[in-house]
């Protein structure tokens, strides 16, 4: 470190400005690219060694900022002042290890002199200039102005903080402040592999000139080429990157597919980056056997929320899967569907989230391949949140894609409004919720339903000194319904009776558990014994409406509920008693967790579960789930309902994961086998079959097999096993597949290659089976958001 220097040397300290290295900062961020050929930047050394961060030594204090110059800190092993009257009068060279130093900022050199005359400044030897955001440039040599700005570079290298790295084999400044590189090459690929030994990067865009502008942040590459593994080279349109790591507006990577419903397909996008929080991204479908279509994807973020709106527009013929007359088969039509979605935060405890979907036809997002859902779900929801309260005023709509549904018997609810409340006791030291909930549901076609419910729940939980956890709880409950249009609700367990229809009820439970640890097998085991006493009185189930309590079924999730149903109108009455058991094993990389149960009912009355349900008559089916998992490389989960009587199997599903990230194999089946018995009533109407329980049996696979370090293959098949004696309705064989697909990728660190083969099997109006083809390609840092 130097002390102070006399009056020359103080000179030099003046005259030296911070370097501007914000020129050389070429953060790269996407834009459709352009390129030149492979030896215009085949000069260019793309392995020179980087150091990892900026210099972050403590620099020696600079000479006091005056209103001509701010000065620099600087370090080096020598400095000399050239005096006399030649051409090196008043030249002052520092040398070895030569550091400048400014507002994290740093230059490296071997040599570094100011020529006074000239007021050239010049940089030599081993030169590593860091900016503030962390990217190097390494070159042999640079030119500098009075200013300290870049003049003239020569074999210069820019190692980017996120990894790409930009040479070129000279560059100099313009009048206009422009950045001009000459023979220059980008990648954003590794240059070492592993071993820390020189590799060819994958892909590299080449070109005659770059021009980085400082005042717009951008560079832009001119006469440019994409070579892939070195040979494989592809002109470019033009590529535009950004200097600060921001995006940057242009043409994003095609995709190239095809499908059996609208032939080959070609769509390019086109991405503009509005403002700082807003950006906006079009999108072109050609097809060879379909009318072009549009789409726009608007994005914003604003100081209390995000959100966002996507569009598709194209005009084709469609075949209409519901209600449709053969004069209307095969029409020409508008075609679209809408995608917007948001979330703001109001303040502290309020907060709205919206969603809206809409499709001009059930067939549209399946045929062009943008969603396979079979609803479409829209929603409003105003929440307020903070530590004993809860209140959310909510509307849902949905739109159904299936090609059996009525949508005029589809409902709107809204508003649904839930309030929720926490309290602790006073008296007996446990906690009370209370709670407030309405809904108004309203059909085109179909039955109209509006409810309130008010109840009051108290728990308290204690453990006594043997170990055991008890758990009280009181439930007080009050409904008022009122309906009209019932009987176009066609399963009889649903309608409910119209006009005005009130209901209480007061429940009471206890539940018990007790938590054994012990050892076993070098770890630790966990058996949880529990049981659980509800009782309350025989409700007027049936005259009420039931609009969200129809997908019931046991399983361990709802065994201990204190109504199984999912939601609230419908209450499982009388009184039942439920025991099982939980057990865990824990040691290192190995866990396992397993549930076991059984419910039975205390009283003699009739139930309204409907068969296949597995709680309809007085004693239950045993349900159980296992979960065993080995580090993260197996994941099993079985889930399984036994018949009370003959042990029959009504319900066998599992999923079994087993790999890593690279090499994996996933498999999935299930098999119901509800033993469903209709009870047809005198009008002939069915009392218990209901829409969401039948007999299925479905397997699922995928698996991915990597190889070569960074080639795989992948592939996934839905199949369904369905057969006539299982469903005589549903049509199936026995095997029927109904999705499969196969393809092969290559990725490594920054280049995605993909190919996949996939076939539908099940034909819907206007999306048809048959075979589709998909080619992906990114590179990374370009051509991507």
């Amino acid at each position: 470190m130097l002390p102070a220097v006399p009056t020359s040397l103080h000179a030099f300290s003046r005259r030296l400005q911070p370097v501007s290295l914000s020129a050389l900062a070429l953060v790269i961020a996407g834009g459709l690219a352009a390129f030149v050929p492979a030896d215009a930047a085949s000069a260019q050394d793309f392995n020179r060694p980087a150091e990892e961060a900026p210099i972050t030594e403590a620099p020696p204090k600079p000479a006091p900022e005056t209103e001509d110059a701010v000065p620099i800190a600087f370090e080096a092993d020598v400095v000399e002042y050239a005096q006399g009257s030649g051409d090196d009068a008043g030249q002052v060279t520092a040398t070895g290890n030569v550091v400048l130093r400014r507002d994290g900022q740093s230059v490296r050199a071997d040599s570094v002199s100011w020529n006074q005359q000239s007021g050239e400044i010049t940089a030599s030897g081993n030169v590593r200039m860091v900016d503030e955001n962390g990217n190097q440039l390494f070159t042999d040599k640079v030119e500098l102005t009075d200013e300290l700005k870049t003049g003239m570079l020569e074999n210069l290298l820019l190692v980017l903080r996120e990894g790409g790295r930009l040479a070129a084999q000279d560059g100099q400044r313009l009048g206009n402040g422009d950045v001009v590189l000459n023979q220059a090459a980008y990648t954003g690929c590794a240059v070492a592999n592993s071993d820390g030994c020189p590799k060819t990067p994958t892909w590299r865009v080449v070109a005659k000139s770059v021009v980085y502008s400082e005042t717009q942040q951008r560079v832009r590459f001119t006469d440019a080429r994409l070579e892939l593994f070195g040979a494989v080279q592809l002109p470019l349109l033009g590529l535009t990157i950004s200097t600060d790591g921001d995006a940057v507006s242009g043409f994003l990577i095609p995709d190239l597919r095809s499908s059996p419903s609208n032939g080959i397909e070609i769509n390019q996008s086109y991405y503009w980056k509005i403002d700082e929080n807003r950006d906006l991204t079009g999108t072109v479908y050609a097809y060879t056997e379909a009318a072009p279509m549009a789409s726009l994807e608007y994005r914003a973020l604003t100081g209390s929320g995000a959100y966002q709106v996507t569009g598709y527009a194209t005009a084709s013929e469609r075949i209409p899967i519901y209600g449709s007359n053969p004069s209307n088969l095969g029409e020409s039509a508008f075609r679209g569907y809408i995608f917007a979605n948001g979330r703001f935060q109001l303040s502290d405890h309020w907060s709205v989230t919206a969603s809206l979907r809409r499709a001009t036809d059930r067939t549209f997002l399946r045929r062009y391949d943008i969603s396979r859902d079979d609803r479409l779900r829209s929603l409003v929801d105003v929440e307020r949140i903070d530590a004993d309260s809860f209140l959310s005023i909510a509307g849902y709509a949905t739109q159904t894609m299936q090609s059996t549904r009525d949508q005029g018997q589809i409902p709107v609810a809204a508003p649904v409004v839930d309030y929720r409340r926490r309290f602790k006791d006073p008296l007996l030291g446990g906690k009370i919720e209370t709670r407030l909930n309405s809904y108004v549901v309203t059909r085109v076609d179909g039955q109209d339903t509006q409810r309130a419910i008010a109840s009051a729940q108290w728990t308290r939980r204690r453990i006594t000194g043997m170990g055991q956890v008890i758990t009280l709880t009181g439930l007080l409950r009050g409904d008022i319904y009122h309906s009209s249009e019932n009987y176009e609700t066609p399963t009889l367990l649903y309608r409910g009776e119209p006009g005005w229809q009130t209901r209480g009820l007061p429940l009471g439970a206890i539940d018990v558990e007790w938590p054994l640890v012990g050892e076993i097998f070098g770890g630790t085991q966990v058996l949880t014994p529990r049981i659980q006493i509800v009782a309350s009185p025989s409700v007027p189930n049936l005259s009420i409406p039931n609009e969200d309590s129809r997908a019931i079924e046991l399983e361990t999730g709802n065994l201990f509920a204190l109504n199984r149903f999912p939601g609230d109108d419908r209450i499982e009455d009388g009184a039942r008693f439920t025991y099982g058991f939980d057990w865990s094993f824990e040691r290192p990389r190995w866990r396992i967790n397993t549930t076991v149960g059984q419910s039975i009912r205390l009283d003699s009355d009739p139930t309204l579960l409907p068969d296949g349900t597995g709680l309809s008559e007085k004693v239950s089916d045993f349900v159980a789930r296992t979960e065993v998992r080995y580090r993260d490389f197996v994941n099993f989960i079985h889930r399984i309902r036994l018949d009370k009587d003959s042990l029959a199997v009504r319900r066998n599903e599992f999923d079994a994961v087993i790999g890593n990230n690279r090499t994996y194999a996933e498999i999935g089946y299930t098999k119901l086998n509800r033993n469903i018995y209709s009870t047809v009533l005198p009008d002939d109407s069915e009392l218990g079959r209901v829409e969401d329980l039948r007999d299925r049996e479905e397997v699922r696979a995928a698996g991915r097999v990597a190889f070569a370090n960074y080639w795989s293959l992948f592939g996934s098949a839905v199949i369904n096993l369905t057969d006539e004696s299982e469903d005589p309705l549903y049509g199936s064989d026995g095997f029927q597949p109904l999705r499969t697909r196969i393809g092969a990728a290559y990725e490594d660190d920054c280049l995605q290659i993909a190919f996949t083969w996939r076939r539908d099997y099940i034909e819907n109006g206007d999306a048809r089976s048959g075979n589709s083809f998909q080619i992906r390609f990114a590179l990374k840092n370009i051509g991507l958001r």
